[in-house]
């Protein structure tokens, strides 16, 4: 079965059970409160990005893209704090502010970020050079967290770059957009025709509205609709630093707080406390600057990063592996969900503990992913309408047996099979052991 547009249309309405989307209860009235309160505020030029750059090139001031998904509640902590938090006006009175409320408009050229957060920060150079990205886990997880600090050493970082440019331009080539086949999102064909480039401010604001995620859905179905296996990076997009094993301070630009055992970090010979001054030949300005140069890694072969480790610097060579992107978790991420439709028909998996195991008799290398939820509604109910029942755990997909987690099977589906395939499935109910079909999407 051919994927369609209508896939991402119904997308809000398909996370909602479970809530990972959380949304003010009236979307409409915050998207136009915004914009009376900012539009004509001296610090923003509200969603304007031509202005922008227009005073940048004319102040000689780097220029702050605040991307925000306002009816969103997450981020909403750090978001209020730019806005409002005296502390902070000195440091942005050193930028040209850009608030950004929708994507519609966005040159997909330049914007390259995790489309899957709610609130993203691009610093550039008036003349279009992108100086780096800053965009949080923790807020995006967290409505309620208010803290500023990682903005702002982020922040400090892009004012270091540019007050060095353009004599450092070389070193920030890596951290540029690739090519785009369509110039912004409105473009691209599941997106064209539905959305205009403007707003809607005379009808309903919100659903004229592209949201950021919907650009990396948009392309993942291009792929689908041509009977494409759809590309590592736009299943794992920019990757956690975990996925390599390293868990990030989070008040830090790129400082290493822990490192996992026997993980690719590991061998690389990180350690805690390790300030991570370049990976890739890149400056880092944030936690988003390390997973832009992961996202840019090959599928196999090697990164060296830049280290200080108290007073001294020295060079770590990370090492990747084959599949390395697929331990990439992302479960929590909004664009997963419509990945879920098309590779599992609406399932929501979760890898049994080592002691569910040994409840049920199932050894640690062996595949069990409990059924969590069974979509309902569209393409997201294909699991249901083939026999799949909430607390169902699968053992077998595909004729793989061995253990993965979810992330894993998304990825491994979606690059392997094709829409219209039925994959044969084994699942534990109960005592019983039954096997189902599923139909890829």
């Amino acid at each position: 079965m051919k994927a369609s547009g209508h896939f991402i249309l119904c997308l809000s309405c398909l996370i909602a059970p479970l809530a990972l989307a959380e949304t003010v209860k009236d979307r409409e009235a915050a998207v136009r409160q915004d914009k009376a309160a900012l539009e004509t505020d001296a610090r923003w030029a509200y969603n304007d990005m031509k202005s922008g750059f227009a005073r940048a090139k004319k102040t000689g001031k780097p220029l702050m893209a605040v991307l925000r998904c306002v009816p969103c509640l997450a981020c909403a902590g750090i978001d209020a704090s730019v806005l409002t938090e005296p502390s902070l006006a000195p440091l942005l009175d050193n930028f040209v502010c850009v608030r950004l409320i929708n994507a519609n408009a966005l040159d997909l050229s330049l914007f390259q970020f995790d489309y899957d957060l709610s609130f993203s920060v691009l610093f550039f150079n008036a003349d279009g050079t992108l100086y780096g990205r800053f965009g949080s886990w923790t807020h995006q997880k967290n409505q309620h967290e208010k803290s500023t600090a990682s903005l702002s050493r982020a922040m400090e970082g892009a004012l270091e770059i540019h007050h060095a440019y353009p004599e450092n331009k070389p070193m920030l080539l890596g951290k540029q957009g690739t090519p785009s086949p369509y110039q912004t999102p409105v473009n691209i064909p599941t997106l064209d025709g539905k959305y205009r480039l403007e707003l809607d401010w005379k009808g309903k604001v919100v659903p004229s509205c592209v949201h950021c995620h919907q650009i990396a859905d948009a392309l993942r179905i291009v792929h689908r609709n041509k009977n494409e296996a759809i590309p590592a990076e736009l299943i794992y997009p920019m990757p956690a630093p975990e996925t390599i094993g390293l868990v990030m301070a989070p008040e830090a630009a790129a400082t290493v707080e822990s490192v996992r055992k026997d993980s690719i970090g590991a061998r690389a010979g990180f350690e805690s406390g390790d300030r991570i001054v370049t990976l890739s030949g890149q400056y880092l300005l944030s936690v988003a600057d390390v997973s832009w140069a992961l996202h840019r890694a090959p599928e196999v072969g090697s990164l060296v990063a830049v280290i200080k480790r108290g007073s001294a610097e020295m060079g770590l060579a990370i090492e990747l592996p084959a599949g390395w992107r697929s331990k990439s978790d992302i479960a929590r991420r909004v664009g997963t969900w419509g990945m879920r439709g098309m590779a599992t028909g609406g399932l929501l998996l979760e890898d049994l503990a080592d002691g569910e195991r040994r409840q049920q008799q199932i050894g640690t290398d062996r595949m069990a992913l409990l059924v969590k939820h069974v979509g309902e509604y569209g393409s997201h109910a294909a699991a249901k309408k083939s026999g799949f029942l909430k607390g169902d755990v699968v053992v077998d997909i595909a004729g793989i047996s061995g253990r993965m987690t979810e992330s894993e099977l998304i990825g491994y589906l979606l690059q392997k099979h094709r829409p219209g395939e039925k994959i044969k499935a084994s699942v534990l109910r109960g005592q019983q052991r039954l096997d189902l079909t599923l139909p890829m999407q």
